[in-house]
């Protein structure tokens, strides 16, 4: 049987679009005279749909699309059959009253072969707001030149049964388990699984596990693109009955490609990545579809001379082209020489668009203004915020005039801890480093800057020569420059001190206590634990942040503000 694999990438709630894409991929495919083309979870839908799944208008569309999908492929690809994932709705009043579902066409009709048996409602997922888990297997008979084929359909979380592999599961029945018995030729997985650290080898752990058990190949379709904070790498594989992987799609990228499962063909070769080239491929992923999907051609950022803007810049000449990114410089009476004179060269290594806006003029007016109201000047951290208040209204003005989106560029360890001003570098409509700590935004730009971003550097069209962030930058210490001589040390602890720690308590849920045990100051851990809890409310006015870990700041991320 020859399969296709058509790793999308789907706009959430366009299913008339989503349909198109699906057929465009079909005729595709029966060119190349495929027998089968396997679509990802909800691939009509776009995946996390949400509260779409509530409109009542887009369900009927739904039926629509599908009978239309199959009328014109009897027609097209009469010979073609075609697993799509929808959403099911249940034949009763009762709520949850949908099923995550599979749906097949073939001989120009379509019926649901398959429901999701475990529901994930932890982290970003929360799909028991909205579906019905099933009980029974998804099982499918198909007679494919003149051999019977038994295919059993899963759907993304019902792969995930293996609490050694994952550290837990979700509560429910395992559907693995219940494939034993069926002798299947052939197990297909249709995923929407979000990227973060590590879990593509974890996805493909699982399947080993699953081929293991139910003793044939299997075929782990995953979606690929972002939608709104989520990122999905795609990088779907194919895994024979020996437990090995013999074939694989790219990370990052829309792809259809064709597997043939009698073929004796040398495997596809496997592009091995560097965790940090894996991450700044999901961030220009990530940000190119958020722009994109949002209507967003353009994108202004400030640009300090500081190692975040720097590479927030780089990420996005990489997603939407260099001429597509205005840079904006916003000096003040602080800002050294060396710091304007780093991100003037950036922007011409990069071929920005730029402009300077000094707000020297600016501060002393708002000094002016708040001294009657306050009988005396700002000052402190009164005086330091204004600053970069001042800049985020500028970038703002200019992105609504211009019609651009503003990208903020704070890390997750200012974010965790609040050393960020809200209403001011906050400001944005994505954050694109809010999911990653300082200490990775060093090793990911001491990456680019060596040799081993070549091929990266040449597939995003960033220049091939030379040091994209410098050597300038990856040196200075981290400041923000909002009085003399300021450095971020002056407030906290050195980031190699920090990041572990703040990965630790939001990530890992390590107990303090535990963490002093394994030698972390005692002092020093408290002091993070109350910065990272009085943040809550700053966090919860940022704009999205692209995630990219297994516990991100968002929707992840559901802490009280008002906490003891």
């Amino acid at each position: 049987m020859r399969l296709a694999l058509a790793q999308l990438n789907p706009l959430i709630g366009d299913l008339q679009g989503n349909g198109a894409s699906i057929l465009a991929a079909c005729i595709k495919a029966t060119k190349q005279k495929v027998d089968l083309l396997i679509t990802p979870e909800l691939s009509l839908w776009g995946y996390p749909p949400r509260d779409l799944l509530l409109n009542q208008q887009l369900l009927a569309q739904q039926k629509e699309i599908l009978d239309e999908l199959s009328k014109t492929l009897g027609i097209e690809a009469p010979n073609l059959k075609v697993l799509i994932g929808i959403a099911e709705p249940t034949p009763d009043l009762q709520l949850p009253n949908l099923y995550n579902s599979a749906a097949l066409i073939e001989n120009s009709a379509w019926k649901v072969v398959a429901q999701k048996q475990l529901l994930p409602t932890y982290d970003v997922f929360d799909e028991k707001r909205y579906f019905r888990p099933s009980q029974t297997p998804g099982i499918v008979d198909l007679k494919v030149a003149n051999k019977n084929w038994r295919l059993g359909i899963t759907i993304c979380e019902d792969l995930w049964v293996e609490e050694e592999l994952q550290g837990n599961r979700t509560a429910g029945p395992d559907p693995i388990e219940k494939l034993i018995p069926e002798k299947l030729d052939l197990l297909i997985n249709l995923s929407a699984s979000p990227f973060s650290h590590n879990k593509e080898s974890l996805r493909q752990k699982l399947a080993l596990k699953a081929v293991k058990r139910v003793n044939c190949p299997l075929v782990y379709l995953n979606q690929v693109g972002g939608n709104d904070e989520l990122v999905f790498d795609g990088a779907s594989f194919v895994v024979n009955s020996h437990g090995k992987l013999v074939f694989k799609l790219p990370s990052c990228r829309e792809e259809m490609a064709i597997w043939d499962q009698t073929s004796q063909s040398t495997p596809l070769p496997f592009n091995s990545s560097t965790p940090e080239e894996k991450l700044f491929h999901a961030l220009v992923l990530g940000l190119r579809d958020y722009a994109i999907k949002c209507g967003f051609t353009k994108v202004i950022l400030g640009l300090s001379g500081g190692i975040d803007s720097a590479l927030v810049a780089i990420i996005a000449a990489a997603a939407l082209g260099a001429k597509k990114v205005t840079a904006v410089m916003m000096p003040s009476p602080w800002s050294s020489e060396g710091s304007s004179k780093d991100a003037l060269k950036l922007i011409k290594r990069i071929g920005l668009k730029q402009c300077t806006i000094p707000i020297n003029e600016l501060m002393k007016v708002y000094e002016s203004a708040l001294t009657k109201s306050l009988n005396q000047p700002p000052k402190g951290i009164t005086a330091e915020n204004l600053q970069s208040r001042i800049r985020g209204t500028l970038l703002m003005a200019i992105a609504n005039q211009q019609g651009q989106l503003l990208l903020s560029t704070g890390n997750k360890s200012e974010l965790a801890v609040g050393y960020c001003t809200l209403y001011g570098d906050m400001n944005g409509g994505l954050s694109v480093l809010g999911d990653l700590y300082k200490t990775s935004v060093f090793d990911i730009c001491r990456w680019l800057d060596s040799s081993q971003s070549k091929k990266c550097r040449e597939e995003l069209g960033l220049p091939m020569t030379g040091e994209l962030i410098s050597a300038e930058i990856l040196l200075k210490p981290p400041s923000a420059e909002l009085r003399p001589g300021q450095l971020d040390t002056d407030s906290l602890p050195e980031y190699s001190l920090l990041d572990p720690i703040l990965k630790a308590l939001i990530e890992e849920q390590i107990d303090p206590k535990e963490l002093v045990k394994s030698g972390h100051n005692e002092a020093l851990i408290s002091k993070v634990q109350t910065l990272l809890q009085k943040a809550e409310f700053k966090r919860r006015q940022a704009p999205p942040l692209l995630k990219l870990s297994n516990k991100a700041f968002g929707t992840g991320w559901r802490k009280p503000i008002a906490t003891k």
